[in-house]
């Protein structure tokens, strides 16, 4: 669970392409520290992602942060660390908005790991010229202590809450249409039959060199998902089947299944249970304007909740990253006007404002899609409604 903890350390993995042998085995000093009185903040020491993202696509326009960053109604002067806290809950002691946050995060260069969080450290919201800032003023145990070194960065806290991506990352999944073609697919059941249930071998094609153990989970593909803006299937509903573990070598290579939900068939894909999605990012505003909307969800409820995982269609190629906040916005029902005067057909039609109803933070983003957790929610959510820059 290391790979997903929050660290200044990139942690990365990717599904890849084919082998030609599939599944063989083989800054100045700072300026002393005083307790902060004011509500004005500047921009921080940290640098989440100053890269142009839409470097290779079209020009877009850079949206300013205000010069003023709004503190939480009641905010702490200083704030202890506790177990199970998440970056988003602490951001959101501090802040009005917690994305906001890399605005404010001050580098304290003198605390060993100064770019982690742990529990046990105490945080303050401090003045340095003349700007808000937060840091750490005090480190905990496992910064003080002669081992902090070597100290294993899965005890510093976490950006999201682990155990609601752990779900995704096992059964809710979501395939890129250009994805497909680079997974490996069963091409037949041992023995000759038609499906594979746990405790049935399957033979493989495709995919990259593993040694014999290597995890995988299957996947049926299944309704397409298209985007609304230009109707483009932009990927596929993966139906999730089961697991499994490559028992020898080979081309086809063989996968032994563990366990099933539903019944495997030629065809359906398989996933490399090492996939890591790195959470390594603050939680901040996108800085280009972002207008998209909800495609998907991944555990197929009509009404979305907190820290439940949507899909949206907006991804890399529009400047979405890893960290980004949006607001979610209900779409506006149509009603007729019986009041701007006769009509034969009831009145003029009128379309509603929508309405924010919650906050999603992007934690994985392809081509042209997004993954997001649903961190706040305030009104009842759904598939279609608008995601935007949280202003």
């Amino acid at each position: 669970m290391s790979c997903l903890r929050l660290g200044i350390l990139a942690l990365t993995a990717a599904v890849a392409g084919c082998s030609s042998n599939p599944f063989g085995n083989d800054d100045p000093p700072p300026t002393p520290v005083t307790r902060s009185s004011s509500t004005q903040s500047g921009s921080t020491s940290l640098d989440p992602g100053s890269a142009n993202r839409n470097a290779n696509g079209p020009v877009v326009t850079r949206i300013d942060r205000p010069s003023a960053i709004p503190l939480a109604e009641g905010h702490p002067d200083e704030y202890t660390v506790q177990e199970g806290d998440t970056l988003w809950d602490i951001a959101a002691t501090f802040l009005r908005d917690p994305w906001y946050w890399p605005e404010v995060w001050y580098v304290n260069p003198q605390v060993e790991n100064p770019h982690l969080i742990y529990p046990g450290d105490v945080l303050a919201l401090v003045n340095i010229d003349g700007r808000d800032r937060i840091t750490t003023v005090r480190g905990s145990s496992y910064r003080l202590s002669p081992q902090a070194r070597i100290t294993p960065l899965d005890e510093s806290i976490e950006s999201i809450p682990y155990e609601q991506i752990a779900a995704f990352l096992s059964k809710g999944i979501v395939l890129e249409k250009d994805e497909i073609d680079d997974l490996p697919y069963i091409l037949s059941v041992r023995g000759d039959h038609m499906a594979a249930a746990a405790g049935n071998e399957v033979y493989v094609r495709g995919g990259r060199a593993a040694p014999n153990g290597t995890r995988y989970s299957l996947v049926h593909v299944g309704d397409e998902l298209v985007d609304p803006d230009d109707g483009d299937v932009i990927g596929y509903h993966g139906v999730y089947i089961g697991e499994g573990a490559l028992s020898r070598g080979g081309d086809p290579a063989t996968i032994a299944l563990n366990e099933t939900n539903r019944e495997a068939i030629a065809g359906d894909r398989l996933i490399p249970e090492t996939v890591d999605i790195p959470l390594n990012f603050f939680p901040k505003a996108p800085d280009i304007p972002i207008d998209g909307r909800i495609i998907s969800v991944v555990d197929g409820v009509s009404l979305i909740g907190q820290f439940q995982v949507i899909v949206m269609n907006r991804g890399a190629r529009h400047g979405l990253a890893p960290g980004d906040v949006l607001s979610v916005y209900q779409a506006g029902d149509y009603v007729r006007d019986r009041f701007a005067g006769a009509s034969l057909f009831g009145g003029e039609k009128v379309k509603l404002p929508d309405e924010e109803a919650g906050t999603v933070m992007v934690f994985k983003v392809y081509d042209r899609i997004g993954y997001g957790l649903i961190m706040e929610a305030t009104d009842a959510i759904r598939v279609l409604d608008a995601v935007r820059n949280p202003y």
